[in-house]
């Protein structure tokens, strides 16, 4: 049995949950998100929650698939009521970041400016040395959180890049220290 599938997700207050067979709406306060469910599972509504089942719950595949769906489709109910965010810090001598209408715009230390779009449904916020990355689609923050982050890593020597608010990067030491020992 998987754990996580056959627990029920509570809708709150205005949210519409619109099952169309395989098709899955959620509507709430921030906006619209939908999903196709695959056909082992299927999707029940009561009043004020959704049900996944599977046919088989002795399949490895199915119970894998019940749990995967019910996690995504609370996803949706959590970002079509709440949002989600990610917040990066980046730190360098010269490093900046700014918003050219909804785009950001990034100086860090190479020949010219790296332009990210802002994918559709994602926003983006700069305050000093922090980039705010927020949407309804838990999926699309998180990429394009990673994608702004690829663009300059962390380096463990003197930790200039872009990172995640909270990750730890394991500092090393140079050759000074190393030659000396």
């Amino acid at each position: 049995m998987s754990r996580i599938g056959k627990q029920p997700i509570n809708i709150s207050q205005g949210t519409e949950v619109f099952i169309d067979g395989s098709l899955v709406r959620i509507k709430g306060p921030k906006g619209e998100l939908s999903i196709s469910i695959p056909r082992q599972a299927t999707v029940e509504k009561d009043d004020s929650a959704i049900t996944v089942k599977v046919k088989n719950k002795e399949d490895k595949k199915q119970r894998a698939i019940w749990g995967l769906v019910r996690a995504l489709l609370a996803n949706m109910v959590k970002g079509v009521n709440e949002g989600f965010e990610k917040q990066l810090e980046f730190s360098g001598v010269g490093f900046r970041a700014g918003l050219k209408g909804q785009d950001l715009e990034l100086s860090l230390g190479f020949s010219h400016p790296v332009l990210i779009k802002a994918p559709a449904g994602v926003v983006f916020k700069v305050e000093k040395n922090t980039i705010t990355v927020s949407g309804i689609d838990k999926q699309l923050v998180g990429h394009a959180a990673a994608f702004i982050r690829s663009k300059k890593p962390v380096e463990p020597y003197k930790g200039k890049g872009i990172k995640y608010i909270g990750e730890y990067v394991k500092r090393k030491a140079g050759k000074k220290a190393v030659a000396s020992a």
